[in-house]
């Protein structure tokens, strides 16, 4: 997805996990996920640049999607599609 689409979507459920440190971000993820429906989008928002790795990580060994990131200032914006 671009850019643009990423900012256009409607997330189910934001995770605010800005200013949390590895792992925090990852595991608010987790958590969150089971709240929403198959199909549904999750959005998280970090600060730990580590959760530009984790988070994808995480969606492929979870069989969920990720559609992709969008940095915003001191902060990065990741949308999961959750497909199980």
């Amino acid at each position: 997805m671009t850019e643009d689409e990423l900012k256009a979507l409607a997330a189910d459920k934001v995770v605010d996990a800005r200013g949390m440190a590895c792992p925090g971000p990852l595991l608010e993820a987790k958590k969150a996920i089971t709240e929403i429906p198959s199909g549904g989008i999750l959005e998280v928002l970090s600060s730990d640049e580590g959760t530009n790795n984790d988070i994808p990580m995480w969606t492929r060994k979870m069989k969920y999607e990720h559609l992709g990131t969008v940095e915003e200032a001191g902060y990065w914006r990741l949308f999961v599609r959750k497909t199980v």
